[in-house]
């Protein structure tokens, strides 16, 4: 059974830091890619950052700077780091994991980040 499962989530003040996890199982995690995307209340989806099988790392513009994406293919788990938390930041985060061979794309259940004083 594939499983993706997030974590770390929480209700942070402004200027704090989370690291979120995702810990997966049922496929071959250390040939998939990797990425994090986040929903905020009454927004659509949003791409945040990923990271290649070759562990090259990519974010979307406006998250350069505060995100780190990584991951530990001997525990099967993908990180982000987020630094310097605004409410802005407030999303359920999600990870995915595709692939193009074999073709999948698989979701975990997202985890919530709430930035607030």
């Amino acid at each position: 059974e594939v499983q993706l499962v997030e974590s770390g989530g929480g209700l942070v003040q402004p200027g704090g830091s989370l690291r979120l996890s995702c810990a997966a199982s049922g496929f071959t995690f250390s040939m998939s890619d990797l990425t994090w995307a986040r929903q905020a209340p009454g927004k659509g989806l949003e791409w945040v950052s990923g990271i290649d099988n070759d562990d090259r790392t990519y974010y979307a513009d406006s998250m350069k700077g505060r995100f780190t994406i990584s991951r530990d293919n001997a525990k099967n788990t993908v990180y982000l780091q987020i630094n310097s938390l605004k409410p802005e930041d407030t999303a359920v985060y999600y990870c995915t994991a595709d692939s193009e061979r074999p073709p999948y794309d698989y979701w975990g259940q997202g985890t919530q980040v709430t930035v607030s004083s």
